[in-house]
């Protein structure tokens, strides 16, 4: 059995494991060729592992939509002695470097969970820290809606009493895919990989782990839509658009926060994804979620002609 086939396995048993690194979520954004894992075993159990995406050979690289991959560690090989565990994980790191495909261009972005990349640093990785937001628990909607900034709750209040806006779930994958691009076409930016979101969207609607929340008016006019995805241990907002020309009706607020409500029921915390962008960041920043550092990882550089062949098959 290959560590592809056993990874399924674990995937289908393993309730922890992130959504971005969940074979059906590769299957997705990758293509089933186009992904692979690494596995660390002790005895017939799986103690880390390391998924990745290779689109091109001699590349390893990020898929769309997917904010982080990375090694995760089993925690129940943790060790009392943190010395110990310590260097048990750094051994774990140097066995996967050195059993990665042989490539000319490296870059992931690892969870959040993982601190400690003296291993990649040892092998001449380099290393850019990026910030996620996280509410880490959404059980408790009132301590939730305490710690929203006075912004946020004044444009959720706005959405509702003065522009009369009404939350529905299920909006439609082509309404959200037009409200979706007109956030690109205002900041003059190419639509970003539509296709694969389209898949997406219809993958989870399939297995019923996410929904389209749409603000309307009593028009029926879109103002804004959110899609989100969950699973038990989180849930994850993934992409979102408003439209251009009702942008100050606090509809994007709004929408966000019936979201998180709704999948308060399945999901113990939720993922704002985190953005670099500055008021992309304040905008999470304002809901109350924790700053989460992450690790993008990165070795070599991608020659011109593999940036072709990239280009291509995200054209397909």
């Amino acid at each position: 059995m290959t560590d592809k086939e056993k990874y399924r396995i674990l995937c289908s048993k393993e309730l922890s494991i992130p959504i971005y690194s969940r074979d059906w979520w590769l299957d997705c954004v990758c293509g089933e060729n186009s992904w692979d894992v690494l596995l660390y075993n002790k005895g017939e159990e799986i103690e880390a592992l390391m998924p990745f995406y290779s689109p091109a050979k001699g590349i390893i690289t990020m898929p769309a939509f997917t904010q982080t991959m990375g090694i995760r560690f089993n925690p129940k090989f943790e060790d009392t002695k943190y010395s110990k565990n310590l260097y048990r994980k750094q051994q774990i790191c140097t066995h996967f470097i050195e059993r990665l495909p042989s490539h000319q261009y490296f870059l992931q972005n690892f969870h959040y969970s993982f601190t400690d990349w003296l291993p990649f640093y040892w092998k001449g990785f380099r290393q850019t820290t990026r910030y996620n937001y996280v509410l880490p628990d959404i059980s408790h909607l009132d301590e939730l809606w305490k710690n929203l900034s006075d912004n946020i709750r004044r444009n959720i209040r706005k959405a509702k009493d003065k522009y009369k806006l009404e939350v529905k779930r299920n909006v439609s994958i082509d309404l959200f895919m037009e409200i979706n691009a007109q956030t690109y076409k205002r900041q003059q930016k190419k639509v970003y990989q539509p296709e694969v979101l389209k898949k997406l969207i219809d993958t989870v609607l399939t297995r019923n782990q996410g929904d389209i929340w749409g603000a309307f008016d009593e028009n029926g006019r879109l103002h804004a839509a959110v899609f989100v995805v969950w699973q038990k241990n989180c849930a994850y907002y993934i992409a979102g658009g408003g439209d251009s020309e009702l942008r100050q009706s606090g509809a994007h607020a709004l929408a966000m926060w019936e979201a998180i409500s709704d999948v308060s029921k399945v999901s113990d915390s939720f993922d704002f994804e985190g953005s670099m962008i500055q008021g992309v960041e304040h905008f999470f920043r304002e809901f109350g979620a924790q700053q989460m550092p992450f690790f993008t990882i990165s070795k070599g550089k991608m020659n011109f002609w593999k940036k072709i062949v990239l280009k291509i098959k995200k054209l397909r």
